[in-house]
């Protein structure tokens, strides 16, 4: 496989990873629902006069997969990046990079539910060794003081982002639509912002001022644009399972932004860990087997 295929998911992962780090920040700057749908606003006013003449001349195909893309819409967009905002309130980053650490190992098991794809070797077995080095990270070099976590509805909230998001790359590479891929993701920003619209009408609408203004930018053009077209490249290009493994480098990464833009310095759980993580893509990258064989077909 070709190493450039690998830049989509890195490019993507990359700056989620800064989203990630200004989550946080999100609280008391901004209310979540404000945020959620302003992002999306913000992307369809920079992507209408690019990508609306192209979406109007294949009106008919939209036609035909307006559900799918609304779906897509809703657990790509509007759940899985809107949740996470309102889950920093109720719960802590630790416990979020957790939780978003979860997305590989639920694509691999909906990849084989829902599209049959029998798990490779590599896939299940860089997954665990990932989410190993994950736990390490977050648990500042053990492991098992993660046990002591307390169940949040924020946790909550998260697990269910994962799931979403999950889900939305397993159905990604399920229904390949005929469409350029800048019109999917305008026609998946459209649904979003609908979906959106109703908790943003509910409130609080909070005013953009200078404290908040630079984290809807952020969020409305690289953490919803440029990722979501990075993204759907990725899982067309290697498949959503191998694509979501490079979700366990958003903690290292993180934690490099970290340490160059706040003077964090690192500790050696954080090597370990991130060898670990770093040993874990590989490996699924390289280990394309199947886990298990299947038996020969009866006659």
């Amino acid at each position: 496989m070709p190493l450039f295929y690998f830049l989509p998911p890195l490019g993507a992962v990359l700056i989620w990873s800064g989203n990630m780090t200004i989550n946080q920040l999100t609280v008391g700057a901004i209310a979540p629902s404000s945020i959620a749908f302003l992002r999306w606003v913000l992307a369809l006013v920079v992507l209408t006069p690019f990508v609306l003449p192209a979406a109007l001349r294949h009106r008919g195909a939209i036609r035909r997969a307006w559900p799918k893309l609304a779906l897509l819409g809703l657990l790509g967009m509007a759940m899985w990046q809107g949740l996470a905002y309102v889950a920093a309130a109720t719960t802590s980053a630790t416990n979020m990079g957790i939780l978003a650490a979860m997305v590989p190992l639920l694509t691999v098991l909906l990849s084989a539910l829902i599209l049959r794809e029998a798990p490779s070797l590599g896939g299940t077995l860089g997954g665990i060794l990932a989410l190993v080095g994950v736990s390490v990270l977050l648990g500042r070099g053990n492991p098992l003081s993660l046990l002591e976590l307390e169940v949040a509805l924020g946790d909550l909230l998260m697990v269910v982002a994962a799931t979403c998001y999950a889900l939305y790359g397993v159905m990604l590479k399920r229904w390949p639509l005929d469409l350029p891929p800048w019109v999917v993701l305008y026609l998946q920003a459209v649904f979003a912002t609908l979906f959106l619209l109703p908790g943003y009408l509910m409130g609080p609408m909070t005013p953009i001022d200078s404290h908040n203004v630079w984290l809807i930018l952020y969020a409305g053009i690289p953490a919803s644009i440029i990722t979501t077209f990075l993204w759907m490249h990725a899982v067309r290009q290697i498949g959503a399972s191998q694509a979501s493994i490079f979700i366990n480098l958003m903690p290292l990464f993180s934690a490099l932004i970290a340490m160059a833009f706040l003077g964090e310095r690192v500790a050696p759980f954080h090597l370990v860990g991130g060898v670990l993580v770093l040993a874990g893509v590989i490996m699924a990258q390289t280990l394309t087997q199947p886990l298990v064989r299947q038996g020969a077909t009866p006659s």
